[in-house]
Formats: C-alpha cells, sequence, structure tokens
C-alpha cells in the first residue's frame, strides 16, 4: 500500500506498456508515422492513455464523443474502434496536412464511416453545433487542443455533453510548469486557471490523472 502515486522512472514506465498496452497494429503503425513527423509528434497521446481513454468509452457505454484537437487522429481512432457500430465520433481540428496523416489508418481500422471531421476553429464549430440543436447530445468529449482556450471549450463541452456525461481535458500538468511560479507564460497560466476553476466547480465530480501529461476527468453532474 501507499499514501501517495509512485514515481515512475523508465525502467518501470516500460514495464507498464509490457504487461498492459494492447496497442493494435494500425495504432502502432499510425504511431510510427507521427513519430516521423518531428518535433511535432510530442502533441500525440500516449499509447497507454489511447488505452485508457477507450476502456472509459467502453465503461460508460458512450455512442457519441466529441474531441477538440485531433493532431494526427490517434486518440479518434483508438476511441473510434470503442465506440459500438452506430457510434460517432465528431473530431474538431484546424490542420487538414495533420487530420490527413490519420484518415488512412482510420480507414484501415474500419471505423472511418464513425468519424466525422470539422476543420476549422473549434469554438466556432463547437457554437455551431450547439446552434443545430445538439447540447446534452454527447456522451463523452476529449479536449487537447491550443491552451488558451481550454476555459471556453470546457464551458461549451458543458452544455454539449449530457448530464452524467464525461469530459477528459489533456495536459492539465503542462510538464510540471503548473506547480512551478516562475513559470508566467500564457499556456501555463490559462491551464492553472482551468485547474483551479475545475476545482471548486460544483457542476461537476473532479479526478486528475497523473497519466501522460496529466489527463482530468470532469463528469457533468447536472
Amino acid at each position: 500500500m501507499s499514501n501517495r502515486t509512485i514515481q515512475v522512472d523508465e525502467r518501470l514506465y516500460d514495464y507498464i506498456l509490457d504487461v498492459s498496452v494492447r496497442e493494435s497494429g494500425v495504432l502502432r503503425k499510425l504511431r510510427e508515422e507521427t513519430a516521423a513527423l518531428g518535433g511535432v509528434a510530442r502533441m500525440q497521446i500516449s499509447p497507454e492513455q489511447g488505452q485508457f481513454m477507450a476502456f472509459l468509452v467502453e465503461l460508460t457505454g458512450a455512442r457519441r464523443m466529441l474531441e477538440v484537437g485531433t493532431f494526427t487522429g490517434y486518440s479518434a481512432l483508438a476511441c473510434a474502434a470503442a465506440l459500438p457500430p452506430d457510434g460517432e465520433f465528431v473530431a474538431c481540428d484546424v490542420s487538414k496536412e495533420w487530420t490527413d496523416v490519420g484518415q488512412k489508418y482510420w480507414q484501415e481500422a474500419g471505423v472511418f464511416e464513425k468519424i466525422t471531421l470539422k476543420l476549422g476553429p473549434a469554438v466556432e464549430t463547437l457554437q455551431t453545433l450547439l446552434a443545430q440543436g445538439q447540447g446534452n447530445a454527447f456522451d463523452m468529449m476529449f479536449i487537447d487542443a491550443d491552451k488558451s482556450s481550454y476555459l471556453q471549450y470546457y464551458e461549451l463541452g458543458l452544455k454539449l455533453v449530457r448530464p452524467g456525461g464525461l469530459i477528459l481535458i489533456d495536459n492539465v500538468l503542462w510538464g510540471g510548469a503548473v506547480a512551478d511560479p516562475a513559470e508566467q507564460d500564457e499556456d501555463t497560466q490559462a491551464i492553472r486557471a482551468l485547474n483551479e476553476k475545475l476545482h471548486t466547480d460544483n457542476r461537476i465530480t473532479l479526478s486528475l490523472i497523473p497519466m501522460g501529461d496529466g489527463l482530468t476527468l470532469a463528469r457533468r453532474r447536472i
């Protein structure tokens, strides 16, 4: 037993991957192609996080999922594969170049028809969904895009996700910068502001998990 989270070094991390991750061949190929893109590959979630998110899709029985920040489509592929055959995954991103990388893998995995890709500023896309009567229509949402807009995405997400639905928010530890008072750049301050808001927001049930770069789970209560 332990009264705090264990520290994970490289050897233990490799062990975790070896004994728990069941990454499909299609997911692995997508991850490897993304890694070849260079420095931007850091924006891709880890395989264990993708598997955890897919686990949550199955656990909650989600049928409709919304994503803000698709990048090359790893999380979209992992979660869409876990949705039922008639499930729907709405993916929002601003980059055709990056999302084009993932689409052939969505096709190969047989989930292409489940995924609706919406290119453009995500705030506008979310507002359009609301205007189209999609409020309370989604079971899950994943936020992993520009940090300065996180609060906007969260507030819009609370209107789009049904009561009892789940919002997942990535990068909430921001490489540890959120806990360093010397770090005062715009992105760090935006994530701090979100974390502080979530801590006292009675509209949700909250859990912050030290997975990847920090993953927050916010379940809409009302």
